[in-house]
């Protein structure tokens, strides 16, 4: 997809804060420092739409953008990072739980894994969520260019088996090399086209 134009539009943290719905939107989780920002930024061909922080955690809001006035990309808060207030913790959950339940506009989530880290209890829970409410889910693994090549199947296999999704169902993407960015917006595209995206199953 070319990108033409991308602005933000709001933040938010309940639906009574979120934008009116004019366009379809895909979303973007992750758990916190797993690549999310260094993505998006990839993807829209923007060095610093979303901001990245060698703190995680810094995202705490639902941030929505508007991409060539054809769909919303929405920014979910990280979550799992262990040192930001319980406060803070305790909200990361039912926020992102109402979004995906509540937001009739959602067409897809992009949900990020770091080939480095194994899924957590976290993650698992999002995929439930992902499933609960019928939200089409493509899966990304990213920073593949922090892994040999001849090693990086065997930390794909950890995260095919702890998520139980199938092997093909992953994107694999650096930041660094830009390796996956034409296959995510195909699969975003498609998303964006309902008829046209392949559902995501557990083995």
């Amino acid at each position: 997809m070319k990108i033409s134009s991308t602005e933000f539009i709001k933040s938010a943290t309940r639906p009574g804060n979120y934008p009116p719905i004019e366009l379809p939107e895909i979303a973007f989780a992750g758990r916190s420092n797993v690549g999310k920002s260094s993505l998006i930024n990839v993807l829209v061909n923007r060095k610093s739409l979303v901001r990245t922080s060698s703190t995680p955690g810094r995202t705490q809001l639902i941030n929505f953008f508007n991409v060539n006035n054809q769909f919303s990309l929405v920014d979910l808060p990280g979550y799992g990072y262990a040192k930001v207030p319980v406060a803070v913790k305790k909200a990361w959950g039912p926020m992102i739980r109402t979004y995906l339940e509540v937001r009739e506009s959602l067409h897809g989530v992009v949900f990020i894994f770091d080939i480095r880290r194994v899924p957590r209890e976290e993650d698992l829970r999002m995929l439930d969520w992902l499933e609960e409410f019928g939200v089409p889910t493509i899966p990304v693994i990213t920073k593949m260019d922090k892994i040999n090549r001849s090693q990086r199947e065997k930390h794909i296999k950890l995260i095919v088996e702890e998520t139980g999704l199938p092997r093909d169902a992953f994107s694999l993407f650096s930041a660094t090399t830009r390796e996956g960015c034409d296959e995510i917006w195909e699969r975003i595209g498609a998303a964006l086209d309902p008829a046209e995206m392949p559902e995501v199953e557990g083995e």
